[in-house]
């Protein structure tokens, strides 16, 4: 391993500390929430908050991440110092922005009776949402 590469996971491995500190700080359902929210499995929330997994986090789920398990100030601050360690420049390049704030909304829809639709319906939806969400970037 390089030692550029050892570095990166290293500080891969910080932030998800970070994350999983705070994980075990909130409500339980929170891993859940956060899991229908970002349109993956809970599996998935357990993977990108485990510092043994050197898969990083999707810049494009910070905010969400941020909002959905109210990261207190200090902790935020110490997971972007060590994402932008792991991943220089990747904030900047997503348009990551300090100020930006999700809201949520509930919304009913009908039970199908399966899992699968039911969780590619959830996907859906979080995908509408997104999109709208880039759409209110300007």
């Amino acid at each position: 391993m390089a030692l550029g590469d050892a570095r990166e996971t290293t500080a891969v491995a910080e932030y998800k500390r970070v994350l999983a500190r705070v994980l075990e700080n909130r409500p339980s359902g929170t891993r859940q929430r956060l899991a229908v929210a970002l349109g993956k499995n809970r599996s998935f929330v357990s993977q990108i908050a485990n510092p043994s997994y050197s898969t990083p986090i999707p810049a494009q789920h910070l905010d969400l991440i941020f909002e959905i398990c109210l990261f207190p100030a200090n902790e935020r601050k110490a997971f972007l110092e060590a994402y932008g360690r792991a991943h220089p420049g990747k904030l900047e390049r997503t348009k990551h922005r300090k100020g930006h704030h999700l809201r949520p909304v509930t919304v009913y829809v009908p039970d199908l009776e399966d899992e699968a639709k039911n969780h590619a319906l959830d996907r859906l939806l979080n995908d509408i949402a997104a999109r709208i969400g880039k759409l209110t970037e300007d």
